[in-house]
């Protein structure tokens, strides 16, 4: 056996798939086995592997064990003369499997090997190689040094900025992405050190190779698409502590004591520093166009009321009281900004008629509220009216801005008329144009583009792959699928570098799969189409949900005193209203569910009602009941909490 290949998965089930099919197609001429560690993962991972991959080495974990030890389990197991360590959001070219192997069989004094790997825009990944974070590495690295430098051989040793990516190099450190090591050398220097849960393990594992005589190499005669971020978010605080943390494990191992406690100081202080921009970047992003639009309206309103009471309340002189201008005018806009959210006004991508829904249903509670006032406190239903339409008018100018601006945070309705063109051959291309259709994206154009250029005259093609730049410009294209099953992942990378200043976001739709994966961004899971989502864990669904059990909960208080004489448990509905506005319960949950259930779907409050509840008068098989509450899961809307509310209602007491 020549080639022991290792994945370690945690919920990315069709990122690993799509890595799996990418391997599949590289292994022609090696001898090969293939490990995937399941490190207890919840998204059905181990079911499709199993369904789809039955030569596939399966280890299934009870428990999250890291990142190291997960590795380690295989390493034990394999067979091979070379281990790859691969992560499972990246995708394989044809040849680079036997390309790796035949470096490694050339050059004995190869302990590790790393390539050239690119993100899933074609961008060149800087730490596909990387130098020691020796104390004044890693001070220049975290504090920015490198980034400003980065081609200083000084200043950004850490991505060795100074080495041509494009030439084979000897390394200090190989990216854990993917890591093809000797095993025989493992037999001597040790495996994946097991104190580093994730991150930092192949630092260390670099580090003992080169410590042991022999040579870590970069190697870009081959490249691999690297999802980064997918796996892990690596703008999370989580992620920023078990990095350092990983750090300083490392200097406390490797580094003299003195060296070892000048950098955990340093690490620390670089904790305290990230952690604090972080929260505080992430606090200020979500408030920042809530707070603008605040601003904005208080401003307005202010100009308002004052031309308001000069040229037609107070002519004579005098002014609207200041509890107006300091209490009504706030509060107004507390209310309106509070249904603006409510109704989606503040979800990506911007809505522009939610933002007025918004503001309408806003000035319509504000109207009902006015009316129920004493007419000392009714200062003017005028001003309330034109608040409104200013408000509507700054908050939409504001959103159209920051569109112009092309912030991707506040496009103006991204997914509804995007533009697609497919790569592939007829029957692959016909089945990701359907699967494209089928999820929530809303397409403005989705076109056929063949891979061969004999064959795109065919019915359906608007042209072939060498026409590609030209489709793109004519059609206005914004995101371009690459079919794995019909193009070679290396033309796919090829496409990606020569085609980055048209752009155009990329996605590959792996075969037989029921998803079409890509990524935009570092610090998100990029946009990744498929059919079974769990629509419940929509940002949409989840408020509406919420919404719906306090307006519930408050209209049953209000009701309690009679409510208390028809209910079949009275004092089992006093506790369940407070559990539910103490956000413990939810009025209307899933079944009971069994254990495979409780992994399968995504988590959600426990219910005092569930889908079972609306055929409580009927028998309902075992299966009958897992199948309503995937149904209920996938496809969930408002008005079916409503009609199980409806037909439980005197239950709605019971524990």
């Amino acid at each position: 056996m020549k080639l022991s290949i290792i994945i370690v998965n945690y919920n990315v089930k069709y990122f690993v798939e799509q890595c799996i099919h990418s391997i599949q197609k590289a292994v022609n001429g090696v001898t090969a086995e293939i490990f995937v560690v399941d490190n207890n993962s919840v998204d059905g991972s181990v079911r499709m592997i199993r369904e789809k991959f039955p030569e596939v080495r399966l280890i299934e974990n009870k428990d999250n064990k890291g990142f190291s030890r997960a590795n380690n389990q295989a390493i034990r197991k394999a067979k091979g003369e070379y281990i790859l360590i691969l992560n499972p959001d990246t995708i394989l070219e044809d040849d680079t499997l036997t390309k790796c192997v035949k470096f490694m069989d050339n050059h004995p004094d190869a302990g590790g090997l790393g390539v050239k790997m690119i993100d899933g825009k074609g961008k060149f990944l800087p730490e596909s190689k990387r130098g020691l974070p020796s104390p004044s590495v890693a001070f220049f690295k975290m504090f920015g040094f490198s980034a400003l430098f980065p081609r200083s051989k000084l200043f950004n040793r850490y991505h060795l900025g100074y080495l041509d990516k494009d030439k084979t190099h000897e390394v200090d450190v190989l990216a854990g992405a993917f890591m093809m090591l000797r095993k025989s050398l493992l037999s001597k220097i040790g495996l994946l050190d097991e104190d580093f849960f994730m991150y930092g393990e192949d630092i260390d594992l670099s580090y003992r190779i080169t410590q042991a005589g022999f040579k870590n190499y970069y190697f870009p005669g081959t490249r691999i698409i690297h999802y980064k971020g997918e796996s892990t978010k690596k703008s999370s605080m989580n992620y920023v502590f078990m990095f350092y943390n990983a750090m300083i494990i490392f200097a406390r191992k490797h580094f003299s004591k003195e060296n070892a406690r000048m950098f955990s100081l340093l690490i620390n202080f670089a904790i305290y520093i990230r952690a604090f921009f972080s929260i505080t970047t992430r606090f200020l992003t979500r408030i920042a166009l809530p707070i603008i639009d605040a601003l904005f309206i208080y401003g307005g309103l202010w100009f308002i009321k004052d031309y308001w009471e000069r040229n037609f309340i107070f002519q004579s002189g005098g002014h609207y009281p200041l509890l107006f201008t300091f209490v009504a005018i706030p509060a107004y806009i507390f209310i309106w900004l509070l249904s603006v959210y409510l109704i989606g006004g503040y979800d990506r991508p911007v809505r522009l008629r939610k933002v007025a829904l918004g503001m309408v249903i806003g000035t319509v509670i504000i109207l009902v509220m006015y009316s129920l006032l004493p007419e000392s406190y009714r200062f003017s239903r005028a001003l309330i009216i034109l608040g409104a339409i200013w408000g509507i008018i700054s908050m939409m100018a504001t959103r159209i801005l920051l569109h112009v601006l092309n912030i991707n945070k506040y496009r103006i309705n991204e997914d509804k008329n995007k533009r697609f063109v497919i790569v592939g051959e007829k029957e692959e291309a016909k089945r990701v144009s359907e699967l494209l259709q089928k999820t929530i994206i809303t397409a403005g154009f989705i076109g056929l583009v063949s891979y061969h250029r004999h064959r795109h005259n065919a019915n359906g093609f608007i042209g072939y792959l060498g026409q590609i730049r030209e489709i793109i410009w004519i059609h206005n294209i914004d995101e371009v699928i690459f079919c794995a099953k019909d193009v070679p992942v290396q033309v796919i990378m090829d496409q990606m570098s020569e085609l980055k200043e048209q752009q155009v976001d990329y996605k590959i739709a792996p075969p037989e799969s029921m998803s079409i994966i890509g990524s935009n961004s570092i610090n998100t899971s990029g946009d990744l189409y498929v059919i079974d989502i769990n629509s419940i864990t929509r940002m949409a669904n989840r408020r509406n949900k919420r919404l719906l059990d306090v307006v519930t909960a408050t209209g049953l208080l209000v009701l309690y005193p009679i409510l208390f004489f028809t209910m079949k448990n009275p004092i089992g509905l006093f506790r369940n209203i407070f559990l539910v506005l103490l956000c413990f319960r939810s009025w209307v949950g899933y079944s009971e569910l069994s254990e495979s259930e409780i992994h399968r779907l995504p988590e959600i409050k426990k219910g005092v009602l569930n889908p079972f509840d609306t055929f409580r008068k009927e028998p309902v098989p075992g299966e009958a009941v897992a199948r309503l509450n995937l149904l209920y899961a996938r496809d969930y809307k408002i008005s079916n909490d409503i009609n199980i509310i409806l037909k439980g209602f005197r239950d709605l007491g019971r524990r």
